[in-house]
C-alpha cells in the first residue's frame, strides 16, 4: 500500500486478490483476523478492500473498554464483523487521521477529513486519473470523521464507490413518477428539493438528474460538503468554511458565474435558503437537500428557517421525499400466497390508490396473490436481502398548494392536499414495490414507521 498526500495507492493485482478472497462477511472477518498481526499499512488494506468488495457504505471502529469493534453498513444495516486488541487500533486510528488530515494531537474534539483509495496498475502514475487512465484506475472517496467517547476514539468511515451512481431509470422510480420527476428537471427554472434523512440516496438522486440533463448547451455548477462524486462535464465546488467559503458565499459566487443550473448540496441557513430561492426566481434551475421526514413537511422547514412564504410558492416547482428499502435476494427469496392478514394491510394502505398506477396482481381477483419471502444465503450475508432501492413521495407546487403556504397552514393541511391532487405516500410506493416482488412488508414498514 502506497500513500501519496492523503491518497492510498492499492495495486490492482492485490485488491484483486482480495476480492476473490472476500465473498461475504465471514470471509470478511477470516481476512481481517488474518492480517492484525501485520504492518498497519497492510491490515487497512484489507479492511480498506474488504469493505469495499462487500458493498460496505461505512466502516466503524468503536473503542470499548478491553476491545475495539469492527462493523459495517450494508444495504442500510450495521453488522458486526470481530473484536480486537486496542494496543492494534492506536496505530489504526493515528493512520487514518494522518491519511484524512486529522490533527494526531486533537483527540478531546470531533474532527472531520477525507482521503483516497486508487486502486490501479503497476504502470500508473502517481498523478489523478483523467479519460485515458480511467480504465485501469478506480478511485474511491472516503470521508473519515472522528469522535471522542468514553473509551477512546470511535471513527467512522464512509466509502464513497462511484460505482453506486445510476442512472435516473435505476433508481426505483414508478414509470408516473419517472415521467413527472423526468420533466420537471428539464425545466429552465424554479426548484426541485430532494427530503429525507442522512443515508437516504439524496445525493444519489441528485447525481442522476444531473447526468439525465448534462449538455453542452447548459452550464452546470455545485457547491457541496464534500463532493462526493466527480461527475464529467460539470463544475464542481466543495464548501470550506475555514476559509469563509460556505454554502452561502459559494452560492454568491456561483451566481456571478452565469450558470443555468446549480446544485446546492443542502439547504442549512436562512442565507442560503434566500440566496436559492432568488436564485430559481431569477431565471436558475437549482436542486437542493433538506433533512425532513416527508415532503409535506419541506415548507415547515423552510419557513422555520426564516424563509419567506412569498418566495417558496413560485420559486419551488416540486418537493420529493425519498427512503431507501432492501430488495430481497434474488437467489434465495421466494414466491408465498399471501396470508389474509397481509392483503388486508396492503388493501387498506393502497385503498386511495389510482388503479392506474396499481400492480396487476392485486387487481386480479381471481388470482391468489404471491409476495416474497426471505430466506438467506452466503450471496446476502444471510439477511435475505442485497442491494436497496428507493421508495419515494412527490407533489407539484401548484396554486392551492401556494395558497396554503401563504396561509401558513400546518404540515397536516399540506399532506392532505397533496394525497388529494394525487400524491403517492412513501408508504404506499413501498407497498407497490412488495406487489411487484422487491422487497417485504416487514421491510417497507421498518423504513417508514408505519403499520
Amino acid at each position: 500500500m502506497e500513500e501519496i498526500t492523503k491518497r492510498v495507492k492499492i495495486s490492482a493485482d492485490r485488491f484483486n486478490r482480495l476480492q476473490g478472497q472476500i465473498k461475504d462477511i465471514p470471509d470478511f472477518k477470516q481476512k481481517i483476523e488474518e492480517s492484525l498481526d501485520k504492518k498497519t499499512t497492510e491490515l487497512l488494506e484489507t479492511i480498506f478492500s474488504g469493505g469495499i468488495c462487500i458493498g460496505a457504505s461505512d466502516i466503524h471502529f468503536e473503542p470499548q473498554k478491553k476491545q475495539v469493534k469492527i462493523r459495517i453498513r450494508i444495504d442500510g444495516v450495521l453488522q458486526d464483523i470481530l473484536f480486537f486488541n486496542p494496543d492494534i487500533y492506536k496505530y489504526i486510528c493515528s493512520r487514518i487521521k494522518l491519511l484524512s488530515g486529522l490533527k494526531l494531537n486533537v483527540i478531546k474534539k470531533p474532527q472531520d477529513g477525507r482521503f483516497s483509495i486508487v486502486i490501479a496498475n503497476p504502470e500508473q502514475t502517481d498523478e489523478p486519473a483523467d479519460d485515458t487512465t480511467s480504465q485501469v484506475e478506480q478511485i474511491i472517496e472516503i470521508r473519515a470523521s472522528s469522535l471522542p467517547s468514553e473509551h477512546g476514539e470511535s471513527i467512522v468511515l464512509r466509502i464513497l464507490n462511484p460505482k453506486n451512481l445510476v442512472e435516473i431509470q435505476d433508481l426505483g422510480f414508478r414509470p408516473d413518477l419517472l415521467k413527472l420527476f423526468e420533466k420537471e428537471i428539464l425545466k429552465p427554472n424554479g426548484m426541485v428539493i430532494i427530503t429525507g434523512p442522512t443515508g437516504s440516496g439524496k445525493t444519489t438522486t441528485l447525481y442522476a438528474a444531473l447526468k439525465k440533463i448534462i449538455s453542452p448547451e447548459i452550464k452546470i455548477i455545485t457547491i457541496e460538503d464534500p463532493i462526493e462524486y466527480h461527475i464529467k462535464g460539470i463544475s464542481q465546488t466543495q464548501t470550506a468554511p475555514k476559509k469563509g467559503y460556505d454554502f452561502a458565499n459559494g452560492l454568491k459566487s456561483i451566481m456571478r458565474q452565469d450558470p443555468d443550473v446549480i446544485l446546492v448540496g443542502e439547504i442549512r441557513d436562512l442565507e442560503t435558503v434566500k440566496i436559492a430561492l432568488q436564485a430559481a426566481l431569477t431565471g436558475h434551475f437549482v436542486f437542493s437537500t433538506l433533512h425532513t421526514n416527508d415532503a409535506a413537511g419541506t415548507i415547515a422547514r423552510l419557513t422555520s428557517l426564516g424563509a419567506d412564504p412569498v418566495n417558496i410558492g413560485p420559486a419551488i416547482n416540486m418537493i420529493m421525499a425519498q427512503r431507501l428499502v432492501r430488495q430481497v435476494c434474488q437467489k434465495c427469496s421466494v414466491l408465498s400466497e399471501i396470508s389474509e392478514e397481509e392483503l388486508e394491510k396492503i388493501k387498506k394502505g393502497l385503498k386511495n390508490v389510482p388503479k392506474a398506477i396499481l400492480p396487476q396482481n392485486l387487481q386480479q381477483k381471481d388470482k391468489r396473490i404471491q409476495i416474497p419471502v426471505i430466506k438467506g444465503c452466503k450471496d446476502c450475508n444471510f439477511t435475505g436481502y442485497k442491494k436497496r432501492i428507493g421508495i419515494f413521495e412527490a407533489f407539484l407546487i401548484n396554486p392551492e398548494v401556494k395558497k396554503l403556504i401563504l396561509e401558513k397552514k400546518s404540515i397536516s393541511d399540506l399532506k392532505e392536499l397533496a394525497i388529494k391532487d394525487g400524491m403517492i405516500t412513501m408508504y404506499q410506493d413501498g407497498l407497490i414495490k412488495v406487489l411487484q416482488g422487491e422487497t417485504t412488508i416487514k421491510e417497507v414498514e421498518r423504513v417508514t414507521g408505519s403499520r
